[in-house]
């Protein structure tokens, strides 16, 4: 539960100012203890920030009595009974034991193969001393990163790139080809390469990725998928697949609630959150704890624009959950001083790199720094639960329905899905038919501003590199069902969300935790036939009937609105418009930013979106596109 750090010289002496610049550049980071470890041709370290209660006596980097392995981990372990049983650990050992020493020991059993037993959080390194190699990897879902510098026989790696870049030699030019990944894919996506990064010297290691280094030879492979194939799960009542839900999914939760300190979640009004924080709150009230509760609402001066069908402020859902579970201690947060523009500075800073994420930036900031004040280690939240636990789409299976012209059971889930959302069945079936037979081949999208320069496009080739990749660039569409393995089989995906999760966890040293992207959940929601998702009319079925008794049925049951984040951003930016817009201009004349950013576009997406733009305009191509360009020169004049 750290930052760690290394670096391997295979035939010269470690540099001792080297290794003081990587650790040096850490101390940005809030930590508990500090510790590093070397000999004559490797350095790690560890700036540790604690989290569970076994974490508190762990030592690491450090060489265990008798044993020739060393390692520097970044891990939460939440398998840790069933590898307590398959490593035949000694009861007394267990209560004590770190999640470092249990890798250990998977590693001393299974050699490289130890990351396929892991269940977790990771990313670590371990120096096996007797192969003289270099071993390491990252877990399912990239929860943790994993930074390296290869150059010839030697080889560094961090958890944040900064270190990295400290290191002499290492410059910090950038990488067009990422770059150009990055502003070209117009959706929240930043790049599909899950090597590189925006720097040219500094690779990374893939979710699901382990890798060795030895004789000056990197060998990077990929050992598993959160998407593995798994046989389709036949009970025999829809009681028994709502129960065995209940079953995995609590396991799931509570493995995560392992910790020394106080425990939070984020919350909004809808069912992923929700199934969260209830199935969380029994366990810890078992033990006498208080589940701290967060979440972002918009301005009171915030007039919500968005359609009937969705809610831009969740209070009365949220407030219905917070009421319903019990021993809760909940806040709202409205920020009401803070905004997109105004975070861009702090949030390059902390991220590193450019990112798209800014409609929320400031809320998630918020959230993670009340939890902090709070002494909150864990921060629970449900953000990939639309493609496991509260997956459900009611098209897609009533297409599929009449494909295979299974006419009277789509008769009657038309009937019953009308009524939950007062819709006819004559205004669905089209609907459905276009979505049953229709195949489009795939075509560019008309009218998409692009925020790539077309000359650096051209000299990078990046739209045959997208070409069939799902990144927004075509009218193609997956159905659901293939755009549910897609998104816990896509890496780029996975990496994208926990880049942000890594960073934005050690600048306030609280950890975000997923338990809908547990691979145990994941692997069992796979596995659950489609019938016991759409049912009696009713979309995500599966975690609305198993959810009863967790859940308010207000909550539970709403069938009609979404929630939507973000709605509020321009609203917020509306006071520093012209400070905005007069730094748009400055960017259009500035040579950084003219070779590599389409200024021509930036021009008419300004005059496009009007000055001031409405505040219904938050989710339009053209205001994204003028806050990214923003984001981007911001980072390109830091990076000069």
């Amino acid at each position: 539960m750290s930052a760690i750090a290394g670096l391997l010289n295979e035939h010269e002496p470690v540099s001792v100012e080297s290794a003081g610049l990587m650790m040096k550049a850490l101390e940005k980071y809030p930590a508990h203890h500090v510790r590093t470890w070397h000999d004559r041709q490797v350095f790690m370290g560890c700036h540790a920030q604690w989290f569970t209660p076994e974490s508190v006596h762990d030592r690491q980097p450090c060489r265990e009595e008798g044993q020739a392995l060393v390692i520097a981990a970044d891990a939460i372990i939440d398998n840790r009974e069933e590898l307590f049983g398959r490593l035949q650990i000694e009861h007394a050992r267990r209560q004590r034991m770190t999640d470092s020493d249990l890798i250990l020991a998977a590693y001393r059993k299974w050699g490289e193969d130890a990351p396929n037993y892991l269940i977790g959080d990771f990313a670590f390194v371990l120096w096996d001393e007797e192969k003289r190699r270099l071993f390491g990897a990252r877990d399912l879902a990239g929860s943790r990163t994993l930074y390296y510098v290869h150059r010839r026989e030697q080889f560094a790696f961090c958890t944040v790139m900064n270190p990295l870049l400290a290191l002499p030699g290492v410059g910090n030019e950038l990488d067009e080809s990422w770059l150009a990944e990055f502003l070209a894919i117009p959706i929240i996506l930043d790049t599909i390469d899950v090597r590189s990064t925006v720097y040219r010297q500094i690779g990374q290691i893939p979710p699901a990725h382990a890798f060795t280094f030895e004789q000056g030879s990197l060998k990077v492979r990929r050992y598993g998928s959160l998407a593995a194939e798994v046989p389709k799960l036949k009970l025999r009542t829809s009681g028994e697949y709502e129960e065995a839900f209940r079953e995995v999914f609590k396991e799931a939760v509570v493995s995560k609630l392992r910790t020394c300190r106080n425990v939070g979640a984020s919350l909004s009004g809808g069912l992923d959150s929700g199934a969260v924080v209830s199935f969380a709150a029994a366990p810890l009230r078992e033990q006498g704890k208080t589940l701290h509760t967060y979440s972002y609402v918009p301005r009171p001066d915030f007039k919500d624009w968005t359609p009937r069908s969705m809610a831009a402020d969740e209070t009365p859902y949220i407030r219905d959950i917070v009421n319903h579970v019990g021993s809760v201690s909940h806040t709202y947060m409205d920020f009401a001083n803070r905004n997109s523009f105004e975070e861009i500075d702090d949030l390059l800073d902390l991220v590193e790199a450019p990112y798209k994420f800014f409609e929320n930036s400031y809320w998630f900031k918020g959230i993670l720094a009340q939890a902090s004040e709070q002494d909150v280690g864990v921060l629970l939240h449900g953000g990939n639960g639309n493609y496991s636990i509260s997956w459900g789409p009611a098209m897609d299976y009533y297409a599929l329905l009449l494909r295979r012209l299974r006419w009277v059971r789509l008769y009657r889930e038309l009937a019953q899905y009308g009524k939950n959302v007062s819709v006819g069945r004559s205004l669905l079936l089209p609907y459905i038919g276009k979505m049953a037979f229709a195949k489009p081949t795939p075509k560019p999208l008309a009218g998409i501003p692009l925020l790539i320069h077309p000359e650096l496009a051209a000299r990078t080739g990046v739209f045959d590199k997208l070409k069939g990749h799902d990144v927004g660039l075509t009218d193609a569409w997956m159905d659901e069902f293939e755009a549910r393995t897609y998104q816990f089989d896509n890496l780029s995906i996975l990496n994208h969300q926990g880049t942000s999760s890594t960073k934005l966890s050690l600048r306030y040293a609280v950890r975000e935790r997923d338990p809908t992207c547990d691979p145990r959940v994941v692997r069992f929601c796979l596995s659950v036939p489609v019938e016991q998702y759409v049912q009696d009319g009713m979309d995500r079925a599966l975690v609305r009937r198993a959810s009863a008794g967790y859940l308010p049925d207000s909550v539970r049951l709403n069938q009609r609105v979404r929630g939507v984040q973000g709605a509020d951003w321009i609203h917020r930016v509306l006071p520093m418009w012209d400070e905005m817009s007069g730094e748009l201009r400055r960017l259009c004349d500035d040579p950084r930013a003219s070779r590599l950013l389409n200024v021509e576009q930036v021009r008419s997406s300004l005059a496009e979106v009007g000055h001031p733009p409405r505040p219904d305009r938050a989710f339009d191509r053209h205001a994204r596109l003028l806050m990214q360009s923003l984001i981007v020169y911001r980072f390109l004049r830091q990076s000069a």
